[in-house]
């Protein structure tokens, strides 16, 4: 507590008046003298930018919070406070599916924001933990959208080399896949020539895939939470509108956008109806939902693993890399690497406890229905 006294004999009789009463309270009070210039400077400090660093391992120990503090000072910043998101861990705990997450928040001028980054992955890579850096702004603490990629993302599969395989022409789309990750092929002649190589599939067979695709470890649990606390949720992505459409079924998600696949006489023809969407169409759809919810792109969460969510990435308040090919790691703003899709939570700023309640909350919703 900060207070200002007027000095001499006042000054004394409060001290000695707080003194007698923290005794009585068996509490501690210790005084410290505050210059005008150490006042001064702390003033000053008050509009200095803010940070928030969310650190995610499987029990932060002080190895990697002293890694985490070292990179920090170097970059001069300061560390204001640190506050943990996850609960607290049972003695007899499974070390393979616990999750400890704490959150730290600093202070100071950032020069370097990139070098910043580059050195908490290279403490994350060999200390084994997921972190995030973002800006403490008040968008930060007001997301209201959260968009997902699907395929190795919201799902664990690639639709399309489901589709493939079962149709008996995997080892065909892979390789076109191969040419367009060497940059031979841009993405929307590959999605072409793999689409077309899908001729003939029957619809009765695309249903049963697209019914049987399983969701990532922490999808339900993510997005039960956003639907708890007000989100609006979408899925932007390269894949099919058949599988989506049974995920906004299921999961309760409000938009899905995706790639739609023309059938007729009940066999998929190899052709695409409508534009295909790509990386920038990705970006643009995510701009235009921000505009249909009358919110800042600033407030909005985009999550993806392929190169192709990277401008969506980039786009978003909030850019989270999951799962991903190093590359797009290495570029995407933040990343998850080691747990499931709901420890976004954490990025968010959630504790266990609000997402306890959440789930709590969904499951007597579903008892009562």
């Amino acid at each position: 507590m900060l207070i200002q006294l007027s000095g001499g004999e006042a000054s004394l009789a409060v001290k000695n008046e707080l003194s007698s009463q923290a005794q009585l309270l068996g509490v501690v009070v210790r005084f410290t003298n505050v210059t005008t210039a150490e006042y001064d400077t702390w003033v000053a400090q008050q509009g200095r930018p803010r940070y928030i660093v969310t650190m995610l391992g499987r029990g932060v120990v002080a190895e990697q919070l002293a890694a985490v503090a070292a990179v920090v000072e170097r970059h001069r910043l300061a560390i204001d406070g640190i506050r943990r998101l996850s609960g607290r861990l049972a003695l007899d705990r499974s070390d393979d599916i616990v999750r400890a997450c704490i959150e730290l928040s600093l202070r100071g001028e950032l020069a370097d924001a990139r070098g910043l980054k580059a050195d908490l992955l290279n403490a994350a890579g060999r200390l084994t933990f997921d972190f995030s850096v973002q800006e403490d702004t008040v968008y930060r603490r007001n997301r209201r959208l959260v968009v997902f990629d699907m395929d190795s993302t919201l799902i664990k599969v690639e639709v399309i080399d489901e589709l493939a395989r079962v149709h008996g022409v995997g080892d065909e789309v892979a390789a076109i896949t191969d040419r367009a990750m060497r940059g031979e092929i841009d993405f929307k002649e590959s999605f072409r020539r793999r689409v077309g190589l899908l001729k003939g599939l029957p619809e009765r067979t695309f249903a049963e895939v697209a019914a049987a695709v399983p969701l990532t470890e922490g999808a339900q649990r993510l997005i039960a939470a956003l639907k708890h606390f007000g989100y609006r949720t979408a899925i932007i992505s390269g894949g099919f509108t058949y599988v989506g459409d049974r995920l906004k079924r299921e999961l309760g998600i409000d938009y899905v956008h995706a790639n739609a696949l023309e059938i007729r006489d009940g066999r998929v023809t190899g052709a695409v109806v409508g534009d295909i969407i790509d990386a920038e169409r990705k970006a643009n759809l995510l701009r235009a939902l921000c505009q249909k919810e009358s919110i800042a792109l600033a407030q909005s969460i985009a999550i993806g693993d392929g190169a192709n969510d990277l401008p969506m990435l980039a786009a978003a308040g909030l850019g989270v890399a999951f799962h991903a090919k190093p590359i797009v790691r290495e570029s995407a703003s933040h990343a998850i690497s080691n747990f499931g899709l709901d420890s976004v939570l954490y990025l968010m700023g959630f504790t266990d406890r609000d997402i306890e309640q959440a789930a709590a909350n969904d499951q007597s919703s579903a008892a009562k229905s």
